[in-house]
């Protein structure tokens, strides 16, 4: 297939990547990409979605990823797995000698493997320079789910109207569910029964970087998680830091001991981030090196340096994600000339076994078993019957609504046209009436 229709196909069935920023997939197409790598390293701790979906449709997603990799003309498609992955990597061995390009990178259990950055790296040896894209070293990134997304749109005319989200922690029944885009997140719970604990907390993403929410949130094309704990747990209590509260613990308690630099997955493949620095420099106010501050711009969040590195206890993660924001509200970009060091040595033996990490956060128990859920699943249990669909899922110019008020839909109607620029498409996920179009966001009830 042309690129330029399958750009096109994919602009106007509102794919977009199934997590982190939702950058639009068409745009992601080019020429220029040597190697097309599919991540299925399910980047955080209690994630199951992606291995479950490649388990269950490694057939349909083999063949899209083979499609795309035939559009921009890559000398290579490489599926990123864990090797602990053992039935998803049973069902890809059924299919993936019909794709002779095609082939599987083992990858360790540790985090953040699922990381573009660090996966690029680990998949294929190029490392992308600090606040470059992959494809300026020949590379597009696709997570699994994006991939079958995809196959729908291009075997079944089935937009981007739903989503896979797991449902663990504090529940009765752990489960994964492809529920409609726009339900709210106490609907979502439902499907795996009751809540079990009396204050529950919803941590929507994964346990690193994901943020607390209400039950009211909605469910966008990126949501992959929702995670239910108790208001007391350890996990809850550091996503609700304050900020100057944290400066000045790190003013009177941080030993500059460079864990967090030693840990850093970035720091580790040569990119200019020492966190150790920045509280140095934060806490004590010293402006002296300014590339202290400016390099924040490279950090990824993961939150090793918080969550797992900083035997103090200290917020490295937060207080430079607040410096960032206020970098980015000044209009202050990212230097482009930044050169990365030598991937370090010593890299190979300062991984985070994602085990250990699971321990440290205090989430061990709740790794079970989230079994996937048939794609009717929700419709059979039927919780969900109201929907508020946002216009803005993705990086790039909000979709502009093109119905109205009191108007009828069916599921897989376009609802939102792509807006100027970077944009795509949305889509009714749910039939019935819509009840109120806004600038930000589409309301659908069932009739």
């Amino acid at each position: 297939m042309e690129i330029q229709t399958l750009k096109q196909i994919l602009q106007e069935n509102g794919i977009v990547g199934a997590g982190g920023a939702g950058f639009p997939t068409y745009a992601k197409l080019d020429e220029r990409a040597e190697i097309i790598l599919m991540n299925c390293a399910e980047c955080e701790p209690l994630l199951k979605l992606h291995r479950q979906l490649l388990e269950q449709h490694a057939d349909e997603i083999l063949k899209a990823f083979d499609m795309i990799a035939g559009a921009v003309g890559a000398k290579e498609a490489v599926i990123g797995i864990k090797r602990e992955y053992k039935a998803t990597l049973k069902a890809i061995d059924r299919y993936i000698d019909s794709y002779p390009h095609m082939r599987v990178q083992l990858l360790d259990s540790a985090y953040p493997m699922g990381d573009e950055v660090v996966l690029i790296y680990e998949a294929t040896g190029r490392v992308i320079r600090p606040g470059g894209l992959p494809i300026e070293e020949g590379v597009a990134v696709f997570n699994v789910e994006t991939v079958y997304n995809v196959y729908r749109a291009m075997e079944q005319n089935t937009p981007v109207v739903d989503k896979l989200v797991s449902v663990v922690g504090e529940v009765e029944h752990p489960v994964t569910v492809r529920v409609p885009i726009g339900a709210a997140i106490k609907d979502v719970i439902a499907y795996a029964g009751e809540v079990t604990v009396k204050h529950p907390v919803y941590l929507i993403g994964g346990p690193m970087m994901g943020n607390l929410a209400d039950e009211t949130a909605l469910v966008t094309k990126t949501t992959n998680a929702v995670i239910v704990l108790d208001r007391s747990h350890t996990l809850v209590q550091r996503k609700n830091r304050n900020t100057a509260i944290d400066l000045k613990r790190a003013a009177s308690s941080c030993c500059q001991c460079e864990t967090c630099t030693n840990l850093c997955p970035r720091h580790a493949l040569g990119h200019p981030i020492e966190p150790h620095k920045f509280m140095r420099s934060a806490a004590n106010k010293d402006f002296q090196d300014t590339n202290v501050f400016l390099n924040t711009l490279f950090c990824s969040s993961c939150g090793l340096c918080e969550n797992f590195s900083c035997p103090q206890g200290l917020a490295p993660r937060s207080l430079i994600a607040e410096y960032k924001l206020g970098l980015r509200k000044a209009g202050v970009k990212p230097p482009a000339d930044v050169v990365p060091a030598p991937v370090k040595e010593s890299r190979a033996y300062r991984k985070v076994p994602e085990e250990r990490l699971e321990a440290r956060l205090g989430l061990a128990k709740y790794d079970v078993d989230a079994p996937l859920q048939s794609d009717d699943y929700w419709m059979e249990e039927h919780f969900i019957h109201k929907v508020r669909i946002l216009l803005s899922q993705h990086i790039g110019a909000p979709a502009v609504a093109s119905v109205g008020k009191g108007d009828s839909v069916r599921v897989g109607d376009c609802i939102a046209k792509p807006g100027n620029g970077l944009s795509v498409g949305i889509h009714a996920s749910l039939e019935g009436i819509v009840q109120e179009v806004t600038d930000k966001y589409i309301t659908i009830a069932e009739r």
